[in-house]
């Protein structure tokens, strides 16, 4: 709340470079800072009488924006690839998976590795483990294996994250 939106009969009030000025009405407070050109800006409503302080409330937001705009521009976001196998996948077909793997770890994203049972593979299920066992071995280099080998439903899966850069 600033300026007129307050509503308390007295307020203590602290001017912008953080010096208590005591506790006044509202009122005055508000012809302190018309005088010095100010907002009347409540910042800490629960406490008894309410805190309030003087400051160019514009410039305040203006530099709040600024500096979340400053942290979103910081932050990285992480997208989450997948690389699907199967339980009967070729050495060949496993170095192609292996490679879109290594390449998606190197762009910083996490890797999905999924094996989908087909018919009646999934009651052989251990085939599965084993090719993630393998996969998992080959790519330690590049990542770490997040969440081990998972089975829900049909599907097998395992989260790889990238390996930190020093």
């Amino acid at each position: 709340m600033i300026n007129e939106e307050i509503r308390d009969r007295e307020v203590r009030v602290v001017d912008q470079n953080g010096a208590q000025l005591g506790i006044m009405s509202t009122h005055q407070a508000l012809l302190l800072a018309e005088e010095r050109q100010l907002d009347l800006v409540k910042i800490a409503p629960q406490a008894r009488p309410p805190v309030c302080k003087l400051m160019d409330y514009g410039k305040y937001r203006f530099e709040q924006s600024k500096r979340e705009r400053e942290i979103r521009k910081n932050q990285k976001v992480i997208t989450i690839k997948e690389v699907r196998l199967s339980a009967t996948i070729e050495d060949h077909d496993v170095d192609v998976k292996f490679k879109n793997a290594v390449k998606f770890l190197k762009e910083g994203n996490k890797v999905k590795v999924t094996i989908r049972f087909r018919g009646r593979q999934i009651t052989h299920s251990e085939i599965g483990r084993e090719v993630m066992k393998q996969f998992a071995e080959r790519i330690k280099e590049y990542g770490n294996v997040e969440r081990a080998p998972l089975i829900e439903g049909r599907n097998m899966t395992m989260l790889i994250a990238p390996r930190e850069q020093n």
